[in-house]
């Protein structure tokens, strides 16, 4: 069976953890799956970042002729021609790992598509209104017409079958994978050292709070932003490390000033994997303040690290981390906040294994599914 997987929406660097997720899965095709073949759709700018893949014998690239970092282009590109070029490569079914499915689709292949979350109808006020029409159009058409719609989380599968009910028989729940650097093809170069980043940002082991976000306003940065500002009184000393996709903002900087924090925050921008690991290993506690997750990785990898983890429930986050983390009730009380990481503190660190995120047992079930539709041809 040849699988086609459009990777052509992916931005190096930009897409946060749906391109984390697609990495991982891929890693899994490649070291689990012997029967299948499959080929990688990729873009003219975003090709040198998924060329280790083609090491795998399974896997080899195909490059269009459209670039990522122009989304409209691509965009018209992709429902143009993709699903022409998978007919003419003979692909026997089509993984498309977000709900972009092509709207020129016509050539009967069965496509498998995934929605990831519905934040644009929960949060309509954080997107362009012309950004709110395409993703409510694309979302129907994925739910009407592909084969299977897999959601990421038991709260993603009711979230979508309340807004698009017609929908239920087709979806399926699959947790995200996730992987350690050690599972990772990506990481095969040596480990960043502890020295090297204590170095580079000036923190001590033990001696931050870290946290892996975008500055959107779903994630809710600035209530941890008080909560640490309430810590540095009693701990003049106390820093924050802050990794993830986005530029600062001035929002951002003018709160860091007025709380009188900016020694004590750390923005890191985005990061390799490596980097990021080895600050969830060194860090005091992780902290996970969003309001809104498709899944919410960050705070599952850094229990699969060991630490203690101060989050809020919200939409799915209990769900997925088996309820083993610290929550608050009210994510905006930063005295709540302060309080709940009092009581972390009192908790011994204990590695969390969690065996439904686990890469050979999520790649198994993305099998199963693609191998089911394709059947249906």
């Amino acid at each position: 069976m040849k699988i086609g997987i459009d990777l052509l929406w992916v931005r190096p660097g930009i897409c946060g953890g749906t391109e984390s997720y697609i990495r991982n899965l891929m890693e899994g095709f490649g070291t689990y799956d012997s029967k299948n073949e499959y080929l990688l759709f990729v873009t003219r700018d975003n090709r040198y970042s998924f060329e280790k893949y083609s090491r795998y014998s399974n896997m080899q690239l195909y490059e269009c002729a459209v670039d990522c970092s122009v989304q409209a282009k691509r965009i018209l590109w992709e429902n143009l021609h993709l699903d022409r070029i998978a007919v003419k490569l003979q692909v026997d079914v089509m993984f498309i790992p977000v709900y972009s499915k092509p709207v020129t689709y016509g050539s009967g292949i069965p496509y498998v598509c995934v929605i990831h979350d519905l934040q644009a109808l929960h949060y309509p006020q954080y997107f362009p209104w012309i950004k709110r029409i395409f993703f409510r159009l694309m979302w129907w058409f994925a739910c009407r017409t592909a084969k299977r719609v897999i959601v990421i989380s038991k709260f993603g599968e009711r979230d979508l079958i309340s807004r698009y009910p017609f929908a239920g028989n087709r979806v399926k729940v699959i947790y995200n994978p996730v992987t350690g650097t050690a599972e990772s093809l990506s990481e095969e170069a040596e480990r960043v050292s502890w020295s090297e980043i204590s170095r580079k940002y000036g923190i001590k082991k033990d001696g931050f709070f870290y946290c892996v976000s975008s500055l959107l306003p779903h994630k809710n940065l600035p209530t941890v932003l008080k909560a640490i500002s309430l810590i540095k009184k009693e701990n003049p000393e106390v820093k924050l490390v802050l990794s993830g996709v986005g530029k600062r903002d001035r929002f951002f900087d003018d709160m860091i000033s007025g709380l009188g924090l900016e020694e004590t925050v750390i923005h890191t921008g985005y990061i390799s994997d490596m980097e990021r690991d080895c600050l969830y290993e060194n860090c005091h506690m992780f902290l996970f303040p969003s309001i809104f997750e498709g899944f919410g990785m960050p705070p599952i990898e850094a229990m699969r690290k060991g630490k203690r983890v101060v989050m809020t429930r919200e939409s799915c986050l209990e769900e997925v981390t088996e309820g083993r983390a610290v929550y608050v009730k009210d994510p905006f009380d930063e005295e709540e906040w302060v309080r709940r990481i009092k009581d972390a503190e009192k908790m011994e660190e204990k590695i969390e294994i969690f065996e439904n995120y686990s890469l050979n047992n999520v790649t198994e079930q993305y099998i199963q599914v693609l191998t089911d539709c394709a059947a249906m041809k």
